[in-house]
């Protein structure tokens, strides 16, 4: 089997990918960046009454035709307590922004605009216009009014607007379900001490804080040993919890112990496609259990993570129905770049600002996928696409950014 091309084998990830259909109604607080399954219209007017948009007085317009008026202050509107007396011509009422306008005025003007005198009268020093500085019942929605649309994104705008449509609960698409398995008996999980030939599994943390902050619900299924029927018996409990992907770690080469892909054959996958023309993460499987995606992911933290990065957040993304999200920017190079074989390449590289703000890129000389504290000091992933010529410093190259630099 020939190697597949990177955009090759993303675009056929995506395009078997359905968003999910199952929604649920969540809390306001719990709600931010989840997308909405139905519009959702106002239950009441805002603002429900006219109000006054400065700290000021409320008069009639008549009363304040010159500079030099003078008007009698016959009470106060403040927010949450509304002027309930009369004022009659060539009367005000002190008001406070938010407070409701009593029926009498047309107009506020602004107590800067005033003087104030003794015996509890002002004297006006600016002729304000007819109906300043009032906001109208209804002005920012009203009733009834469907002020959020089905599949948007909630943010802060979209979250404090429903809160204030008195929406205390919104029906939002269900998160998808990622199911992470890792197998080798050559993996305990971290706290315990390895024996003579084991290490501490890592991938799974790494794998599943990505899948979570594209928008997954993230199930770990532990770490099952390197047997067929312990391997198919975690598969087969996987299946029974309502999942949408299922990512395993390891096991999905041509080695002896890599059995993966043969009881996931057993299991009833049917293998889209196997091998990618990159580096690190060539052993990639991607295939179907029915309506689950199932991604094979090499065993090397390094090559999982970067392959996660590349397919498994946009995956998620698309099951949950989210923008996608475009880590590739355009970077010049720091240091000479060595031609490349047929392979795309993503090397861990550190990224810093350049005088014009531009980013440059350096990559890092040790690239062996078994080493993480490169990735960890990482901030991004030099492409070098296939057959890539030898570039001189300052040459303009992609990188897809793990973390944004420092101004």
């Amino acid at each position: 089997m020939s190697l597949l091309p990177v955009a090759d084998a993303l675009d056929r990830l995506l395009s078997a990918a359905r968003p999910v259909q199952r929604t649920e109604s969540v809390r306001l607080h719990d709600a931010a960046g989840r997308v909405l399954a139905d519009d959702v219209a106002a239950r009441l007017t805002q603002p429900p009454f006219d109000n006054s948009a400065m700290d000021g007085y409320a008069v009639r317009h008549a009363d304040i035709a010159e500079i030099g008026s003078v008007l009698r202050v016959a009470g106060l509107s403040s927010a949450g307590h509304a002027f309930d007396g009369t004022a009659g011509p060539g009367e005000a009422v002190r008001i406070f922004t938010g407070a409701p306008l009593p029926a009498f005025a047309d107009t506020v003007i602004l107590q800067e605009d005033t003087e104030l005198l003794e015996d509890g009268r002002i004297r006006t020093t600016f002729l304000t216009p007819k109906g300043r500085h009032i906001r109208p019942r209804g002005q920012d929605f009203t009733a009834g009014e469907v002020v959020l649309k089905a599949g948007q994104v909630l943010d802060a705008a979209r979250l404090t607007v429903a809160a204030a449509m008195n929406h205390p609960e919104l029906s939002v698409y269900a998160r998808p379900r990622v199911a992470i398995l890792a197998t080798g008996d050559e993996l305990v999980p971290p706290g315990e001490t390895p024996g003579a030939s084991q290490i501490i599994a890592s991938n799974s943390f790494g794998v599943a804080a990505i899948a979570r902050e594209a928008g997954a619900e993230v199930i770990d299924l532990g770490i099952v040993r390197d047997d067929n029927q312990a391997i198919l018996d975690a598969v087969r409990r996987a299946l029974q919890m309502d999942i949408d992907v299922l990512v395993t770690l390891g096991g999905a080469s041509v080695g002896d112990f890599d059995l993966v892909q043969p009881v996931l054959g057993e299991a009833g996958m049917e293998l889209d496609f196997w091998r990618i023309a990159m580096r690190p993460g060539k052993p990639l499987m991607v295939g179907r259990l029915g309506g689950i995606q199932v991604i094979g992911l090499p065993g090397n933290p390094v090559s999982s993570l970067v392959c996660s990065y590349l397919y498994l957040e946009p995956l998620v993304r698309k099951l949950a129905r989210l923008p996608a999200m475009n880590r590739v920017r355009q970077a010049a190079a720091a240091v000479p770049l060595k031609q490349n074989d047929r392979r795309q390449d993503y090397i861990r590289a550190r990224l810093v600002r350049g005088p014009d703000g531009g980013l440059l890129v350096t990559p890092f000389e040790k690239q062996d996928s078994s080493m993480m504290k490169i990735f960890a000091e990482s901030d991004g992933l030099l492409i070098r696409p296939p057959h890539a010529p030898a570039e001189e410093p300052g040459a303009l190259c992609d990188v897809l950014v793990l973390r944004e630099p420092a101004a």
